[in-house]
């Protein structure tokens, strides 16, 4: 085998044993399971209690809207950290892009402001 073929053996080895490694648990539990459904295993778990309504109910729209603002917001940390992790080693340039990143998201957040939708109704 020459070297390139027996890289691409190892590859394949390695993912046929992650399939296999991910999919056995999945096909183990399907067989050795209890079947023995019954009406209160077939609820959905409510802690304990009885199911009150309908579980289609229609949600206020600010909910999203605060649930989309804080995503945005997560996301700037998690792009943030790394970057201050190695920020002497960037120099200047890289700065100068967290700058601008930064000015467009608070500029997203003014605008979010000004249309009122960080107001609790």
């Amino acid at each position: 085998m020459s070297g390139y073929a027996a890289n691409y053996t190892f590859v394949g080895i390695f993912f046929l044993l992650a399939t296999v490694f991910a999919c056995l648990p999945l096909v183990a539990s399907r067989i050795f399971r209890p079947k023995k459904p019954s009406v209160g295993k077939q609820d959905p778990y409510e802690c304990g209690l009885g199911k009150v309504g309908d579980a289609w109910i229609q949600f206020k729209i600010q909910y999203y809207l605060y649930a989309l603002v804080f995503i945005v917001f997560e996301v700037e940390v998690v792009l943030i950290f790394p970057w201050a992790v190695v920020f002497k080693r960037l120099g200047i340039i890289a700065f100068v892009e967290m700058a601008i990143f930064l000015a467009i998201l608070f500029i997203g957040l003014i605008y979010v402001w000004k249309k009122r939708d960080l107001e609790w109704n």
